[in-house]
């Protein structure tokens, strides 16, 4: 997929180098969740690949004001979202890529068969702001026109659809008993999390080694059931700074997939089943994939790359 670009290069006040110093973000995970390990979804965030991270003559300033210049861009690497009230569209359900994601619970062992395509998150992704500097950018729709002067993303442009898209699907009413908020900082993930589920948890994210094309994998030996109920699921989102999709559902349980592909990779999948579809959509994806009915069976559905579970220890 080519990808277009907003840039961002980012200079704080802060000693923040283009090197793996520990950054501000980092620091405020460690002080709120001191035994709770970070998941490679965030790691791969805070530390891009050395020798990878593109950096334009603009940057935004940290000093009481932002200030953008020059260049920024937007990569499109977050994986879609299938939301609990949205029908299935004519796209989605010729789309191979990802129709294997859904599955039944009874079927969530060694042995199962499916195919799929896992997508490498980019080296270039968009990075976390600090917390005091996310909060000091409007996300709003009613903000879009501020928005978008703060990027220097032209009105009617491709970029101008990605933001107005992602604050959109934020601010959409979620179903009965679903309780969620677009994070535009680990400072409020954390705060988010922790609100919900107190500070006594644990984080996990699928592992995927490299990237390969639509292919079969098998579930291999070591299915294990890591929570239920109190979990929260974070989707990363396409936007010029890091955004992340978090909510809270009942009757979910997050499992780990150990995967193996037909061309030899290991992937360390996660699985998340929910137990009760009865408030989702009738023509949600899910039922149409797996030809069962809302509030019938556990349904389940492998993350891709980018998403990262919360859940109780």
């Amino acid at each position: 997929m080519k990808f277009a670009y907003i840039s961002i290069f980012i200079s704080l006040s802060l000693a923040l180098v283009a090197t793996h110093a520990t950054l501000p973000p980092e620091l405020y995970w460690k002080s709120k969740l001191p035994t709770t390990q970070i998941p490679k979804a965030i790691t791969d965030i805070l530390h891009p690949r050395k020798g990878v991270t593109s950096v334009d003559d603009g940057k935004i300033s940290v000093d009481g004001k932002i200030s953008v210049n020059g260049k920024t861009r937007i990569v499109y690497d977050a994986a879609p979202i299938y939301f609990y009230e949205n029908d299935a569209n004519e796209a989605e359900l010729h789309d191979n890529r990802n129709l294997a994601m859904f599955l039944l619970e009874k079927d969530l062992h060694h042995g199962t068969k499916f195919n799929i395509q896992f997508t490498k998150t980019s080296d270039h992704g968009p990075t976390f702001l600090p917390g005091d500097v996310a909060n000091s950018i409007p996300f709003s729709s009613n903000k879009l026109e501020n928005i978008l002067n703060y990027f220097s993303i032209k009105q009617g442009s491709t970029e101008s659809e990605i933001v107005k898209n992602t604050i959109s699907e934020c601010e959409a009413y979620g179903i009965k008993g679903e309780e969620k908020l677009c994070v535009t900082s680990l400072e409020s993930m954390i705060d988010f999390t922790t609100l919900k589920l107190g500070n006594n948890v644990d984080t996990v994210s699928t592992e995927v080694n490299g990237e390969s094309g639509l292919q079969q994998y098998v579930i291999a030996n070591g299915v294990k059931k890591m929570g239920e109920n109190n979990l929260v699921v974070c989707h990363k989102r396409n936007y010029p700074y890091a955004v992340f999709y978090c909510h809270k559902t009942d009757a979910t349980k997050v499992y780990s997939v150990p995967l193996e592909g037909a061309d030899g990779s290991r992937v360390k999948a996660v699985a998340i089943c929910h137990s009760d579809t009865s408030q989702w959509s009738l023509k949600h994806l899910a039922f149409q994939v797996l030809k069962v009915q809302q509030g019938t069976f556990p349904v389940c559905h492998i993350l891709q790359q980018g998403q990262v579970v919360w859940f109780s220890k």
